[in-house]
């Protein structure tokens, strides 16, 4: 019984730990969508970005880690809603891309 114990208090820790990690990186894409937003001075919709794709990877130093690939809203005028994606692997952008939009001079 007392395997079975440390078994459960091990997995309990396990999601602990990813559900912490979750939100530190989702803090992380929303903060840089934010700025990517503001750097392309286009509005950041909902102040939010939500998660749409989870999966595993090395990262450069060859250890294994999750990447995250975040969607977000913005617009260029307040009138329409368009989309950008985040990729991250752990805490670390790898890329941001965003739906083609109108500069407004």
């Amino acid at each position: 019984m007392a395997s079975m114990d440390l078994l459960l208090l091990l997995l309990l820790a396990a999601f602990v730990w990813y559900w912490f990690d979750s939100l530190h990186a989702l803090e992380i894409a929303r903060a840089e969508g934010k700025r990517a937003c503001l750097d392309a001075h286009v509005q950041f919709l909902d102040d939010t970005v939500s998660r749409s794709a989870l999966g595993l990877t090395r990262n450069v130093s060859g250890r294994v880690a999750f990447r995250r690939t975040y969607r977000f809203e913005f617009s260029e005028t307040g009138d329409t809603r368009r989309e950008g994606y985040l990729v991250m692997t752990g805490t670390r952008i790898e890329s941001i891309t965003m739906e083609p939009y109108r500069i407004q001079s």
